[in-house]
Parts: structure tokens; sequence; C-alpha cells
């Protein structure tokens, strides 16, 4: 069974004028969600945000901004040019979009060129690839708006591939449970204090989004053997919390090989398994986002059974 993991991601700050976005109401931010060919399975929310649980990943409202991703073959680019024309351009103070190299990029129903040339349509801006073209890379299109980004707005991404081990086992087994899914991922332990929302997919695949003020993480379980991928995302500050959050996933996940991108955040790797650092780079935004990427492969020699085709 195939699923694409990966996921889309688009984040759009607006004016100081510009009304509250979760004013919009739940009937907007659904016909968003569908543009994107994904449904909103449940939601929570607090005084500052509400965490929409998506059947392909997750949606979080601010009054100021929003977050969406999605995975598998959906078009989320069509939720980023529904909002842009429903506002206007001029609501619109800061966009970024990003996207991974897919596994089967031949199922989408775009690439990224596809979905830069419908945004550069809308927005002027620029856009990069980090990572080689002839293997694994990303990609971000950011707007060139005037804006300055504010202080302490940081973005901590940790995608892992491969994933192994007990938890692996676990994660696509017909026994699995939500508690038994929290407790492998040690959510009590690393995030107790949120507010969560998840959700156990059939026959496997695990979602959940959390929120806690302001602050918010979101994890995302795609385990199919193969082409496993779990995504971890938060805009914490992770050097001021008591528990290494990304050392204690790659030690419960073994993941083969992974990436961290931030922004205004740095890698803190000395807790991480044994790895070798495959590649790096950074970008400096004239918003004032400096953006960190590094991709890792775990030391240990992985053996590879032939796959009959």
């Amino acid at each position: 069974m195939f699923f694409e993991g990966s996921e889309k991601k688009i984040e759009i700050i607006v004016t100081q004028d510009t009304p509250s976005l979760r004013s919009l109401g739940r009937p907007f931010w659904q016909s968003m969600v569908s543009k994107a060919n994904a449904e909103i399975l449940s939601s929570v929310s607090n005084e500052y945000c509400d965490a929409y649980l998506l059947s392909e990943s997750s949606l979080f409202v601010w009054d100021d901004h929003f977050l969406m991703l999605t995975c598998g073959t959906t078009t989320l680019v069509h939720a980023a040019t529904l909002f842009i024309d429903t506002l206007g351009v001029e609501a619109i103070a800061f966009a970024s979009y990003q996207r991974k190299n897919e596994y089967l990029a031949h199922l989408q129903a775009s690439s990224f060129e596809d979905d830069l040339k419908l945004l550069r349509e809308k927005i002027s801006g620029k856009a990069y690839r980090f990572g080689h073209l002839d293997s694994h890379h990303h990609y971000i299109f950011y707007s060139d708006r005037p804006y300055a980004a504010e202080q302490g707005d940081i973005t901590n991404e940790l995608l892992m591939y491969h994933i192994g081990g007990e938890t692996a086992q676990y994660l696509t087994s017909s026994r699995q449970t939500i508690d038994g899914v929290r407790q492998r991922l040690q959510l009590n332990q690393l995030l107790g204090d949120f507010a969560i929302d998840d959700f156990l997919f059939e026959p496997f695949g695990y979602s959940v989004n959390g929120i806690r003020g302001k602050d918010y993480f979101t994890i995302h379980v795609t385990p199919q053997e193969d082409t496993s991928y779990v995504s971890f995302e938060t805009n914490l500050d992770l050097t001021k919390q008591n528990v290494d959050i990304f050392a204690t996933l790659l030690h419960a996940l073994a993941p083969g090989a992974w990436d961290v991108i931030g922004f205004n955040a740095a890698p803190m790797t000395q807790d991480y398994p044994a790895h070798v650092r495959l590649g790096q780079c950074s970008l400096t935004m004239e918003q004032g986002y400096a953006l960190h990427f590094s991709h890792y492969q775990r030391c240990e020699h992985q053996y590879l059974q032939p796959t009959e085709l």
C-alpha cells in the first residue's frame, strides 16, 4: 500500500488592518480545505488558535496568520490561490510555500514548477531549491512584499524517512490504539500540557495537532513499508525545552535518514543517534527569517532486500 507522506505547506501572514482570520469561520476554512482535495475531521480551539485535523494533515488558524499542510496527492496550491483571491493581495503581508520532492512524483496533480507559476500569477516572490535535483531536495517560494518578521517567530521541522525498530512495527500492527501511539511517541513526556486532537487512520497512519496558547505542534505518521515517513513541526523554541524533542523522536522512531528545517532556529545535534550530515544550506530572507536545512543519515548499515517488480 503506497501513500505519499511528505507534505506541501503554505503559511500566510496578513496585514495589521485585515480582520481576524478566525472570524472567517469554519465554512470558509472548509472551502479552503476542499480546494486542496482534503476534509476536516475534527478541531480543537483555545483563545488564540483554531487547529483543524485534516484527512491529509493539518490547518492552524490564528488571528493574523494561518498554516496549512497537506500530504498525499492534494492540491494545496489551489487553497493558497483561493485565499489570495478572496482577501486580495494587498492583505498579504508575507506568504511562503514549501514542497519536498515526492517518492512518486508522476502521481501528483502538479509539480513545484506548476505550483510556482500559479503562485506568481497572484503574488510576486522568490523561489529556491535546497538539495540536489537528482536526489533528495526541497523547494520554497516566499513573497517579496515589505515585511519584518516578529521577534521570536520560530519554526522547527523534523522530517523522518524509513523509520525502524519496535515503534515502526507497532505503527503498522493491527493492535495499535491512539493511547498506544501517544505512548510510543512519548507525547505526555514531550508536550503533555498541550490540548491535543488526534486520529488513527485505517489500516494505519496517525495525525495529531496540539495547541497551548499561541504555541502549536503537529505530527503526521505514514508508516508504510519502504516509504515510511513521519513529520514533526512546532513554533516552540527548542533550546528552552526541558526535553530534547527532536532527539527523543529520533531515538523512538529510528529513521534511516532525516531532515531538519529551521526558521530562525539552528539544529542541536548532540543527542541525535549516531549520524553523518550529508548536506546543509542556509538562506537569509529579506523579511528577517534565517532558514537552515540539514539532511542526515544514520551511521548504522541498513541491510536491503531486493524488491521484486
